[in-house]
């Protein structure tokens, strides 16, 4: 009751779960975002390149407490890259790892921004139904030439299932021998880790590699204001700098970072930039060809 009175108690959900508290909510998403165009010099003109988005398909993710954190993707650390990397030529084929629905925090989406909502509605279709990553490792893969980079948002549904998929640690191996340009923000890293050898560390292909991501020390704090229905289950930061990667950022801050092919991005807060640097880095990328 006193959790209720201060806006701190998470907010139950329709499904059993639980979303972010009142308090929670004013303090962590906004109704409009940075956003802001940026037109591109040059662009992408050859439409057989594209850029392929991972998102989860699982909502629900156990507390160590034993209640459920409703989530999925984060809106805006989706949408705003989507929409530079749109802008800058670049249509995205948006997969999860069996086609089932994308999942998507759609409490934390900023309903009065036009630009965010055009790129939901133009998506929405790809969103419900998106390509299976399974058949496409199984069955296009070796032989695809369309996708100049991966692009895994974030979001704690990045947690949830991707970590630990097969496919996508071939895929994962697959876009860095075929040097293609791998994105991820916020929460997203902790997918990488479906790249990573159990049975021996070293074999980790973004080990020294440094990146920007969101802080494990932040995800310890948020439970406190009802971001979260309880303490996080796992914590993704930590089994990456055990792998070997430096995270640059200590704060949930806009940093970005570029390292090799790998382009991170600390938070939602961080969205509108990480989202130029992808664009002008593909780019970049397809001139040199």
């Amino acid at each position: 009751m006193i959790k209720k009175l201060l806006g701190i108690a998470p907010q139950p959900t329709e499904d059993g779960a639980f979303s972010p508290s009142i308090l929670a909510l004013k303090l962590a998403t906004s109704a409009k975002t940075n956003y802001k165009k940026v037109d591109f010099a040059v662009k992408n003109s050859d439409t057989h390149l594209k850029v392929m988005m991972i998102c989860t398909e699982d909502r629900h993710m156990k507390m160590a407490n034993g209640t459920y954190f409703s989530t999925g993707n984060h809106p805006v650390e989706m949408l705003l890259p989507m929409l530079h990397l749109q802008s800058a030529g670049f249509d995205i084929d948006v997969f999860t790892p069996s086609g089932k629905s994308a999942k998507i925090e759609m409490w934390a989406f900023p309903e009065k921004d036009e630009a965010v909502n055009t790129i939901f509605n133009i998506f929405r279709n790809k969103f419900e139904t998106p390509k299976s990553l399974s058949d496409f490792v199984n069955n296009e893969m070796e032989n695809n030439t369309s996708y100049v980079g991966v692009f895994i948002p974030g979001g704690h549904g990045a947690m949830l299932g991707l970590p630990e998929n097969k496919d996508l640690g071939k895929l994962i191996r697959w876009s860095e021998s075929k040097n293609l340009t791998m994105m991820s923000i916020c929460h997203g890293p902790a997918a990488l880790l479906a790249a990573s050898d159990s049975s021996d560390s070293t074999k980790f292909i973004y080990s020294g590699y440094k990146i920007a991501a969101f802080p494990d020390s932040v995800d310890k704090q948020t439970p406190l204001i009802g971001y979260m229905p309880g303490p996080i289950p796992w914590i993704f930061g930590k089994k990456l700098t055990q792998l070997g990667v430096t995270i640059i950022n200590k704060k949930a801050d806009d940093s970005c970072f570029i390292d090799r092919n790998l382009i991170t991005g600390a938070s939602p807060k961080a969205a509108n930039e990480f989202g130029i640097l992808c664009a002008k880095e593909l780019l970049k990328k397809i001139k040199t060809k």
